[in-house]
């Protein structure tokens, strides 16, 4: 099924169904991941193009939700990275041909306007929406879809460290929390 053939109000009313309810950010989300694969050339990316996608997301908030309902990427997949900039963009990366774009929100002040949110970002045009911009976005083998590459046991902690995410550190493979002195979580404290 070619995704562009789509009405973008389907899309729009998946990603709301998906996310619980309509907001700007969906909008904007659905308008993001359908001009970011219409960009790279992927037509099916739920179907025939769905292995060679990849989808880096800059927020946690509602627009990922958007993208994850139109593109079928997600983090569990390990088609979704989420690299959480509190930026309202992503990168769309055509694994097949190489090509990646990555859309960011101009960060118009659409509460100034007339109507709601939703309407005005609907009205605009991309351009008006996102800086776009061409490039490319090196992937390594521990990034990709699929089996684990490499699982080490962290010799400070004892815990796995999947797909190339440990260090290695005075000779040894440490997970990142115990190589950088922490991570986000403290043992037996209160938050």
């Amino acid at each position: 099924m070619d995704i562009h053939s789509v009405g973008f109000e389907k899309h729009l009313e998946e990603a709301e169904a998906f996310h619980g309810h309509l907001c700007g950010g969906i909008v904007s989300g659905v308008r993001m991941a359908l001009r970011g694969l219409k960009e790279i050339g992927i037509r099916d990316p739920k179907g025939e193009d769905r292995k060679n996608l990849i989808v880096i997301v800059e927020i946690d908030r509602c627009a990922t939700d958007a993208i994850t309902s139109v593109t079928g990427c997600r983090p569990g997949k390990r088609s979704m990275k989420i690299k959480d900039f509190g930026k309202m963009a992503a990168t769309f990366i055509n694994l097949e041909s190489g090509q990646a774009v990555r859309l960011a929100s101009k960060g118009r002040k659409d509460s100034e306007q007339a109507g709601s949110l939703e309407d005005a970002i609907k009205a605009a045009s991309d351009e008006e929406l996102f800086w776009i911009q061409h490039g490319s976005a090196p992937l390594g083998a521990g990034d990709l879809p699929g089996r684990p590459v490499r699982r080490v046991v962290c010799a400070r902690c004892g815990e796995a460290v999947m797909d190339m995410r440990d260090l290695f550190v005075n000779g040894e493979s440490l997970c990142q929390p115990c190589a950088e002195g922490g991570g986000y979580f403290i043992p037996g404290g209160r938050a």
